[in-house]
């Protein structure tokens, strides 16, 4: 019993003597309960979802509803032209954009009595971010319901005497609901006088009111057109692969570096240095050999989810080509920098872990970026990892042209130089 309690002392000494595998176990758990506990349902304000509005009718009523829905703390509407917020939304900087047809101002107040043809309003959204279309549709009808019944229902309106007289003219209309549909538009007349002779106090909310919803929304996904210009549909497994190949290649990333501190340990290093080879051309071979390793490994990946899960690329093959290279040469170069850092194989392998996790939350590759707060947002883009997935996302489902893939390019190979200078600086040459 004394040498059990003996061993067992010795293994709690040993694992708590080394202090970097101690923060990893402590830190780690701590650190990502803290990200998802922020997300979902932490204290932190989640972002303003970036919607667009594209006004064709330039009416009162429509220059209403643009400023109300840019008024909204809950979006962040952009107005612009159709073309460039379709654009967007395909480029997921925008979730949805609304475009509020021609006419709408003149028939939204009849069409909520049921007289004429309601507009059509065109929702087109990012399906990857769907969550955020009945966000946008319940604002949407709020607004425009709220600013059609008070162009219909304020005083000195023309709205109601216009469609009075249209009851009164209209044909084959049974004659017991024309004197209904005239009483009621008399009654609202009466009520419009008595708010012309005691306004509203300031600041009290118009009310609203109407029989129906004064349009119809077509909902459109934005997604990429095959060459027939059918529409392609949305593929999730295109997301899930790209933020998981990301995640994956960084870890063949960290077993290079760990390999190499195992060569130390072992003796292998100082054969090869003393094998007539150039430092160059030691470390080189490591990162090309890397860089080929996560490449292949990439492209199996990629192979079996077209395959079996129907990815398609949908935009560029050399820009999807041109992104795995550069991060598979950024993998290559993080791991020449966990050798360098490194001390033992072991401690090493836990925080270089560490490290790749938090690259690989903060990059949208387990949940998606559009749902962290602002902050984190625009945080996450210090991190490779965010700019690799977007990058393939941007190749794959959203089909965009060579010219998305080389900013995200440039930007891997800035950190992949920026590893590589840091390697060969901390790179302990002799034994």
């Amino acid at each position: 019993m004394n040498a059990l309690l003996a061993l067992v002392r010795a293994e709690i000494k040993l694992h708590f003597s080394n202090r970097r595998a101690v923060l990893m176990s402590i830190v780690a758990p701590i650190l990502i309960a803290a990200f998802f506990g922020s997300l979902f349902g932490g204290t932190s304000k989640p972002a303003g979802i970036a919607v667009g509005v594209v006004d064709l009718d330039h009416s009162p009523l429509s220059e209403r509803v643009v400023a109300a829905l840019q008024a909204e703390s809950t979006l962040k509407t952009t107005v612009t032209d159709e073309a460039s917020a379709l654009a967007q939304v395909r480029a997921g900087t925008l979730r949805a954009v609304a475009i509020l047809p021609a006419g709408l101002g003149q028939q939204a107040p009849g069409a909520m009595f049921g007289r004429g043809d309601k507009p059509e309003i065109a929702l087109h959204y990012d399906p990857s971010q769907s969550s955020a279309l009945a966000i946008v549709r319940g604002l949407l009808a709020q607004t425009l319901m709220q600013e059609v019944s008070r162009a219909t229902f304020s005083a000195n309106s023309p709205v109601l005497a216009d469609l009075k007289q249209q009851v009164e003219r209209a044909e084959g209309l049974d004659p017991e609901r024309r004197a209904d549909l005239a009483r009621l538009f008399d009654s609202i007349a009466a009520v419009q006088r008595r708010e012309a002779a005691a306004p509203q106090a300031a600041g009290s909310a118009p009310q609203p009111g109407g029989l129906s919803l004064p349009y119809t929304t077509r909902e459109v996904e934005a997604v990429q057109s095959t060459a027939n210009a059918a529409p392609v549909a949305y593929n999730s497994y295109a997301h899930s692969f790209a933020g998981m190949g990301v995640q994956f290649i960084l870890m063949a990333g960290i077993d290079m570096g760990v390999g190499l501190l195992l060569m130390r340990r072992l003796g292998l290093w100082k054969r090869l240095r003393a094998a007539p080879l150039s430092r160059a051309q030691l470390l080189g071979s490591r990162i090309l050999a890397s860089t080929l390793i996560s490449l292949i490994v990439f492209a199996v990946v990629y192979a079996v989810a077209i395959a079996a899960f129907g990815v398609r690329v949908l935009g560029s093959a050399a820009g999807l080509v041109l992104v795995l290279v550069c991060f598979a040469l950024l993998t290559a170069c993080f791991g020449l920098l966990v050798a360098a850092l490194g001390r033992t194989p072991e401690a090493t392998r836990g925080l270089a872990i560490l490290a790749t996790l938090l690259m690989v939350m903060l990059g949208g590759a387990w949940v998606p970026a559009f749902i962290f707060p602002d902050w984190l947002q625009t945080l996450s883009f210090a991190v490779p990892t965010r700019w690799a997935v977007d990058a393939l996302d941007a190749m794959t489902w959203r089909g965009l042209p060579f010219s998305a893939a080389l900013l995200p390019s440039a930007v891997m190979l800035g950190f992949s130089a920026a590893f590589a200078g840091v390697a060969l600086w901390r790179f302990r040459w002799e034994e």
